[in-house]
Order: structure tokens, then sequence, then C-alpha cells
């Protein structure tokens, strides 16, 4: 068995493989310059990671002052007062409704988005929210209530809601008025 020379230059081995062959010129040739990619703002982007997790998530920035038994109502500024007054005695048409009964957090949430954006595209105005009472969870506190509720305020479609009247499902569930849709 033969070994290759090591010591030899690749020139010279192509040389003798090749004895017929002329290199070309190394005239025509541009050198080649590798771009840098553009520094990425690195820190920016994790700051606007974290507040679009942060406002997505699933805390409640009024949750200290809840008390269960309060009654559940919210009104988005710049709206008339009486709009929670009607929503309260019913001046809106219940046009659809989402049990959540039952469901866990991961699983209400995106009923609760899937729902919302249904009933957006479909043009509703007023639909009904049930999220129970709590008498199922642990400590009987109603884990999704508190839930719904934020979820319901960080949503621009949402102009108001509140608890639901006795008939309609009481402390067990909310009366959402949606934004109509524009013309």
């Amino acid at each position: 068995m033969t070994k290759r020379p090591q010591q030899q230059d690749r020139a010279e081995l192509l040389g003798e493989l090749l004895p017929d062959v002329t290199p070309l010129p190394r005239l025509n040739r541009a050198p080649l310059v590798k771009m840098r990619p553009a520094p990425a703002p690195s820190q920016r982007l994790r700051n606007d990671h974290a507040v679009l997790v942060e406002s997505l998530s699933d805390t409640d920035p009024w949750e200290a002052g809840f008390e269960i038994g309060d009654e559940l109502k919210f009104l988005r500024d710049g709206l008339a007062s009486d709009t929670l007054r009607k929503l309260r005695r019913g001046h809106w048409l219940i046009q659809n409704e989402l049990d959540l009964h039952g469901m866990i957090v991961a699983e209400a949430r995106p009923a609760l988005v899937a729902f919302l954006n249904e009933c957006l595209h479909d043009g509703l105005r007023c639909v009904r929210i049930i999220h129970g009472k709590g008498l199922g969870s642990k400590n009987g506190e109603p884990v999704l209530k508190r839930k719904v509720c934020g979820w319901l305020m960080q949503r621009d479609e949402i102009l108001a809601f509140c608890q639901a009247r006795r008939t309609e499902g009481g402390g067990g569930a909310v009366v959402v008025l949606l934004r109509g849709a524009k013309r």
C-alpha cells in the first residue's frame, strides 16, 4: 500500500495528476466581503415580550380590592353612566352565551377568546358568560369569576359588563356589552 506524500504541495500534486492541463489565470476575481448582520436590540425585544406576557397574564391588577361578595361591574371610560344601568336592567337582548362550568383556567381562556371573536364577527352586541359560583373549586372560591373579569377588561371590544340578574345566573354569570360593528 502506497502512502501519499504529506509534504508535497497541492499544486504540485495536481500538476502530476493532470500534466496536460494548464491552470486558469487568477484574474477577474472579486474579493468576497461578508456582510455583518445589523445589531439587534435584544434588551428592548426582551422588554417588549415581557410587557406582552404581562398584559395577557392571568393576574388581575385590581384583584387586591376585589371581594367575593362584590357585584361585578365595569364601564369603559367615555361611556355614559346609564349604559351600565341599562345593561343591568336587561335593555339589550342577550344574543348568545358561553358556559365555562367545569373548565380549568387553561381551558376557559381560549374558549372565552374564541367565543368573543365569534360574537364580534357575527355582530352581536350583548352576551352572557356563565363562569359559575366556584362551589366546586378548592376552598369554594370562584376562580373563573375573577379571571373572566380580568380577561374582559383587557379587551377593547368590551364596552361594559355587570353581574347577571338572579333569573339569568346571578353571581355565577356576567352580562357583557360588546362594541358594535363599524359602519
